[in-house]
């Protein structure tokens, strides 16, 4: 980990007009493995830049049922940006992510909270909010505490504005580096839907635990799916590229 004077790498979150976001981070694995262990629809992996987005998905780009990804690598980690889903956030597939390494979900919506899950070889270590005072779990919720304290990220007291960016960015150096609108392609594809409540989960990997957690003030949802296969990506023409259907759940953005 790095020292609390860590460069502000996410400080476009901090200035910009991001209603809703899911950023997940892995240390180690490529765009397209990443994808993979999230559960990309294979027939939508393709190189994309910011018009070609908008170009291939219109409106769904903002879908929360089957988020559209794009990726991008800044320095040791790789990053997957959903604009409106939270797929990242699902702790099955941030455990199947983690798997071999670790990882950090950040998802922050306009309830106003940031919602932080940091996950290393398959267990969520720690896990907090910000739509109440702090109180993080996890294996081992104390683990950053020497990152999280300094910061006002202290058990029982509400945070500070922007703390856990703060918290990312300095405990672990990340940054992202935001995509050029053109001629600056990325990996992206749209993410599988995550099965009803009730439903058998399909997961990437057998020993990856089914628990989800549900967004403060929301109905436990069901177990997700997470694709276990991966094959050759080549970048397609707009034409070739298939259409989300848009059904996005009005109660994700409820303030």
């Amino acid at each position: 980990m790095t020292s609390a004077n860590a460069e502000r790498g996410l400080e476009m979150f901090r200035v910009g007009d991001f209603p809703i976001y899911t950023l997940t981070f892995v240390r180690g694995l490529t765009p397209v493995e990443l994808l993979t262990r999230m559960g990309v629809d294979k027939e939508t992996l393709a190189l994309r830049d910011g018009m070609d987005l908008s170009d291939d998905f219109g409106d769904d780009l903002l879908d929360d049922e089957e988020p559209v990804v794009t990726t991008g690598v800044d320095g040791s980690w790789t990053w997957a940006w959903e604009q409106g889903g939270v797929h990242g956030l699902d702790e099955r597939i941030l455990s199947v992510v983690s798997v071999g390494t670790d990882a950090v979900a950040l998802h922050y919506n306009e309830k106003p909270m940031h919602w932080f899950k940091y996950a290393v070889d398959g267990d969520v270590i720690v896990d907090c909010h910000t739509l109440q005072e702090i109180e993080p779990v996890g294996q081992d919720p104390a683990r950053l505490d020497e990152h999280m304290h300094p910061l006002g990220l202290v058990p029982g007291e509400w945070p500070p504005l922007y703390s856990v960016l703060s918290l990312v960015e300095n405990a672990f150096g990340i940054r992202l580096t935001h995509p050029g609108e053109v001629d600056d392609p990325r990996m992206s594809g749209r993410l599988n839907p995550l099965p009803a409540q009730g439903q058998a989960p399909q997961s990437a990997d057998a020993s990856a635990p089914c628990a989800r957690t549900a967004l403060p003030g929301q109905p436990a949802p069901g177990p997700g799916a997470v694709a276990a296969d991966s094959g050759a990506v080549s970048r397609r023409t707009r034409r070739d590229q298939p259409r989300c259907h848009r059904a996005v759940s009005p109660d994700v953005r409820e303030t």
